[in-house]
């Protein structure tokens, strides 16, 4: 009568254990399973309207609300190189409804900023790479350099050159620190503050080197103003098929690209985590969204959230690494 008694007060015991565990896990699975249907989802594009970033959540924002049937928008968040609508994200609820589309800066951004309000690797999960983009070496139409190997020769004759980015680490910037670095090549930075000052400067024969995305360099290029001389992934651009790698150009295994990516806070749930990029790489999927983002220099990226948080967590030890080998500052 005794042993029975006990095993019933075990039995009681194991259901209330239950309950209680029940208690603690429904919760977030149901908010996991009810995803997305309780509100707006928000796109925090880091950086002001016409940008990049902000053209790459607008490509993304309507697939996505038709996929995910629920409303998708874009909220612009720009300052202090894309860590200010960053942080209020790694702040934001980690309940599925708020997301960061990020820029390059972000894997430049713990290396260059001080009092950066957010831990990069700690407070941040990646949800997708959305794709990455070559970086361009271009000088004037009327220059004597014909090609990047012209300018590794001028160098190398005793020649200071200057080259323009779009600002002191960028990541236009810390790619030629690394490149004149590699190659003993007397290269002298000049930051602008941004892509029209820079490209204004560029054309006009200003100075003599430019760096910048495809998307900004490829007009002027185009028009004929500008010299191609190399780009800086490992494999050629399609949209500038006919120019050469810094690789091809004597610098072998070099490769610096530009990338875009979509970050949720870091406690966000791994289902959510992982529908999400689901959707994306299947928005990714579509001819014509790959277009849109083709036409923006962007070689598009399908993997999982775990493939592109190595990516991202590379790129913030390389240009670390960089930034402190040459003392390079923020603007």
């Amino acid at each position: 009568m005794k042993l029975r008694s006990k095993l019933s007060s075990l039995g009681c015991l194991a259901l209330a254990t239950a309950a209680v565990l029940a208690a603690i896990v429904v919760p977030a699975s149901a908010q996991a399973q009810a995803w997305p249907a309780r509100q707006p989802i928000k796109l925090v594009a880091v950086f002001p309207p016409g940008g990049s970033v902000d053209q790459v959540a607008r490509i993304l924002a309507p697939v996505l609300q038709q996929r995910l049937g629920q409303s998708v928008v874009v909220d612009n968040k720009g300052g202090a190189s894309g860590s200010i609508g960053t942080a209020a994200v790694a702040n934001a609820p980690a309940d599925g409804y708020t997301f960061a589309v990020v820029f390059d800066t972000h894997g430049v951004n713990p290396s260059l900023i001080a009092s950066l309000p957010y831990d990069t690797k700690r407070d941040l999960t990646a949800v997708s790479l959305i794709g990455t983009g070559a970086m361009v070496i271009t000088t004037v139409a009327s220059s004597p350099y014909k090609s990047f190997a012209d300018v590794v020769n001028a160098s190398k004759s005793g020649t200071s050159i200057s080259y323009g980015s779009i600002g002191s680490g960028s990541l236009g910037h810390l790619a030629v620190t690394m490149l004149a670095k590699s190659g003993k090549l007397d290269l002298v930075h000049v930051p602008y503050r941004g892509g029209g000052p820079l490209m204004n400067d560029a054309v006009a024969g200003h100075v003599p080197l430019a760096v910048g995305s495809v998307f900004l360099s490829k007009p002027h290029i185009d028009s004929k103003r500008l010299r191609a001389l190399a780009v800086t992934t490992s494999q050629r651009s399609a949209n500038l098929p006919e120019v050469p790698t810094v690789a091809e150009s004597g610098f072998v295994g070099f490769d610096a690209p530009a990338w875009w990516a979509v970050l949720a806070p870091a406690k966000t749930p791994a289902d959510i985590v992982k529908r999400l990029n689901e959707e994306i790489n299947a928005a990714l999927r579509q001819p014509e969204v790959a277009e849109k983002l083709a036409a923006q220099g962007i070689v598009t990226n399908i993997g999982t959230p775990a493939a592109a948080q190595a990516f991202i967590e590379s790129q913030v030890d390389t240009w670390a690494k960089i930034v402190k080998a040459n003392d390079i500052k923020a603007d």
